[in-house]
């Protein structure tokens, strides 16, 4: 079963998704603050997002 979501909603899902993975947390081993991913502060870590936009509904090409 497929369901369709509209583009704001996908967006709006990946944004809470990756503000949950990257967030500054303490480290007690490090003793300084890092990303929740494990990088450094800024975490410049990219995630691929599995988007084209060609199957979003009602958008023209």
């Amino acid at each position: 079963m497929h369901r369709r979501v509209d583009y704001g909603q996908y967006l709006t899902a990946v944004a809470m998704t990756l503000a949950r993975r990257h967030k500054p947390i303490w480290s007690w081993i490090r003793w300084r603050h890092v990303c929740k991913c494990g990088n450094e502060l800024p975490c410049r870590h990219k995630h691929k997002i599995p988007v084209n936009r060609g199957h979003w509904p009602g958008e023209d090409r």
